[in-house]
C-alpha cells in the first residue's frame, strides 16, 4: 500500500530559519498518528509544509500523490482538495449557517450543481452527527459542535488525509474525548490522520503511533513511554 505521506531527509523552514532537519516520516492510509513537541519546535511548520503553505526546499516529500519539491502554485488548490485541514480556531464564517459554510467550500472547490452540493453537505453532517444543526449560525453552537462542523468541512472533498492542528485545544475533557472518538472512527474508514497536540490525556486514553519535534529533529516516541513520560518530556 502506497503511503499517503512520505518525507525523506526533508528540511522544514519557517521563512529563512531551519526548524526541522533530516525529517523522515511515512504515514499510510487509515493510520492515526500524533505529532507532539513544545511550542516553537516545528509542529505547525511541518503541517504547513505538508499542505504547501511553506515550500519544501531540501530533501524529498510526497503527500496524496503530489511531489512537494516540484509543487507549483497552480497545483496547490488540487493538493488541498485531497487534504482535510482541522484547526484549533475553527475559522468558520460567522454570518453564515452551518449549511452555508459547507456549501461555500464546495462551491469554491469546483462543485456546481446545487442538488449535489446539498446531498454532499447532508452526508458529511450525518457523519459528524450534526444533521439537525444545519440551519444554525456558528455562535449558536457549542465549541464541540463547531469543531464537528470543521471536521465535516475537512471531509467534504473526500480527502486522503486529515491534518489536525490542536483540534481539542479549546475543548473541555468530555468534549475532547467525543471528538477523538470521531477522528479515530474516521481513520478506521481508511483516511490517514496526523494530529498535532498537547493533550497528553487524550494520548493516554487513545494511544497510537507518536512522533516528537525536539531540538530540530522529528523522532519516534517509544510505545512504552506513558502519559507521565510525555509530560516530563515537555518540561525538559
Amino acid at each position: 500500500m502506497e503511503p499517503v505521506i512520505d518525507l525523506r531527509h526533508a528540511s522544514v523552514y519557517q521563512q529563512m530559519n531551519l526548524v526541522l532537519d533530516n525529517v523522515t516520516l511515512t504515514i499510510h492510509p487509515g493510520e492515526f498518528a500524533y505529532l507532539i513537541g513544545k511550542v516553537g519546535t516545528g509542529k505547525t511548520s511541518l503541517l504547513k509544509t505538508l499542505y504547501a503553505e511553506l515550500p519544501l526546499r531540501d530533501g524529498e516529500g510526497w503527500i496524496a500523490g503530489f511531489d512537494l519539491k516540484k509543487m507549483k502554485s497552480r497545483d496547490v488548490p488540487r493538493l488541498r482538495r485531497k487534504i482535510g485541514m482541522v484547526f484549533q480556531d475553527f475559522q468558520l464564517l460567522e454570518d453564515r449557517s452551518v449549511f452555508q459554510n459547507l456549501a461555500f467550500v464546495l462551491g469554491a472547490t469546483g462543485w456546481k450543481e446545487k442538488h449535489i452540493i446539498k446531498k454532499r453537505v447532508s452526508e458529511v453532517l450525518d457523519r459528524v452527527d450534526l444533521h439537525y444543526k444545519d440551519d444554525k449560525l456558528p455562535h449558536q453552537l457549542s465549541g464541540g459542535e463547531q469543531q464537528r462542523v470543521v471536521i465535516a468541512r475537512a471531509l467534504l472533498n473526500d480527502p486522503e488525509i486529515i491534518l489536525a492542528d490542536e483540534p481539542t485545544g479549546n475543548l473541555d475533557p468530555d468534549t475532547s474525548e467525543e471528538l477523538m472518538r470521531l477522528l479515530i472512527s474516521i481513520s478506521r474508514s481508511g483516511r490517514a490522520i496526523l494530529m498535532a497536540t498537547h493533550d497528553y490525556n487524550m494520548i493516554r486514553k487513545f494511544p497510537s503511533r507518536t512522533v516528537r519535534c525536539e531540538s530540530g529533529r522529528l523522532d519516534p516516541v517509544e510505545p512504552s513511554q506513558n502519559y507521565f513520560d510525555f509530560e516530563k518530556l515537555m518540561r525538559t
